[in-house]
């Protein structure tokens, strides 16, 4: 059996952290995933709870055979013989060593790696790394590159070769240190980043995002995140896209690697303890189930507002957009009056007098009763039970 496929195998039996319970929390609201790798398990999980799913692959990984580069890279560490390798990733350690195997130097890249010392970033490259046959040194305790960087400056590093196995987003900083500390380091990245078939994808997603039809968009890698960047830039909707980020729309990211580059515009997703895709669809969950259910109790009925999915008794009951708005804000505001003129401006009315009577009037044709929606002279409406 070859290493990738020993590998392979090993990984199978670790079925990915995506079964829950079989209700519907996810009822109602629309989730926007841009992940191409494993996208079918993320996009099977959230839709079994409930959601609709806009899926737009912002990249793809390139097939391992086309990648070139990768296999001199591979060449290059093998007649280097380094001190010490670092793994990032297990999905990378499996492509590294499948392509060295397509090339007929897989067992030369074994005998390297074993003849080194191996570090690993967290257990699923520790997992990776021992399926090969290999034997790992050290792993950083929080799952981060940088704490793997600390633990070999403590050590010392000068005149050593170091090789590092990355993972698709180049932490510069943390390879510039190891070089600073005299260290000579060489890198391979096991899969390269490429534009996806159906690039119309993306700039649909954004554009969704952008008009709040998504409650939360997803990132599983940083490349997505600076792909989706780089198209919004190109679309002129970058600053829209980081404003609907900052408000009606949740972002989430499975890890703090992939956070970075959303932190860096100054956004604040949501961020699993564990960095791992079941922990992300459970944290989505929770946020949305917690913080975006409104339910209203009257004396005539139960009114619960999930998303973009309003429920009267337990019946769906069909809302355009601008009553559904306007419902979810008078269901936020808790009771409270809000003015003619802040409706008008969440609405985008421009001030219209008649446009906002007629959404409000449309809204109480909608509901069991339509005194629910108070008209509090001079100031605006409210809701009341």
């Amino acid at each position: 059996m070859t290493v990738a496929r020993a590998i392979e195998v090993q990984d199978a039996t670790a079925a990915p952290e995506v079964s829950e319970a079989v209700d519907a929390p996810l009822d109602g609201f629309r989730i926007g995933v841009t992940s191409h790798r494993r996208s079918r398990d993320l996009i099977e999980a959230l839709e079994r709870r409930g959601a609709s799913v806009l899926h737009a692959p912002a990249l793809k990984i390139a097939p391992v055979q086309e990648d070139m580069v990768l296999i001199e890279d591979t060449r290059t560490i093998i007649a280097a013989k380094p001190d010490i390798c670092i793994a990032t990733t297990a999905y990378g350690m499996r492509r590294w060593c499948e392509a060295a195997d397509s090339f007929g130097i897989g067992e030369q890249l074994l005998e390297t790696l074993s003849a080194c010392r191996m570090f690993v970033r967290g257990p699923k490259a520790r997992g990776a790394v021992r399926a090969a046959g290999l034997a790992d040194v050290g792993i950083s305790s929080d799952e981060t590159t940088a704490t793997l960087v600390d633990m070999l400056l403590a050590e010392g590093v000068r005149g050593k070769t170091v090789a590092v196995q990355l993972h698709g987003y180049t932490d510069v900083r943390q390879l510039e240190r190891l070089r600073m500390s005299g260290a000579t380091v060489l890198t391979v990245t096991p899969y390269r980043w490429v534009k996806p078939d159906g690039e119309d994808k993306l700039p649909r997603l954004i554009e969704a995002v952008v008009s709040g039809n998504v409650d939360v968009l997803t990132f599983t890698s940083a490349p997505a995140v600076d792909a989706m960047w780089s198209t919004a830039h190109e679309m002129g909707l970058y600053r829209q896209l980081i404003e609907a980020l900052k408000g009606p729309v949740t972002v989430a990211a499975v890890g703090p690697v992939t956070a970075q580059p959303l932190v860096d515009a100054g956004l604040s997703p949501l961020i699993p303890d564990r960095y791992r895709m079941g922990a992300l669809i459970r944290l989505v969950t929770e946020h949305l189930s917690l913080n975006h259910v409104r339910r209203l109790e009257t004396k005539s009925a139960t009114i619960e507002l999930r998303g973009r999915c309003l429920r009267i008794n337990g019946e769906v009951v069909d809302l355009a957009p601008a009553p559904l708005l306007l419902l979810r804000a008078l269901l936020g505001a808790g009771g409270a009056v809000l003015s003619r003129e802040a409706l008008s401006d969440l609405l985008d009315l421009r001030g219209s007098v008649h446009a906002l009577d007629m959404t409000v009037s449309r809204l109480r044709s909608a509901l069991p009763d339509g005194k629910l929606v108070e008209t509090v002279v001079k100031r605006g409406y409210r809701l009341r039970a």
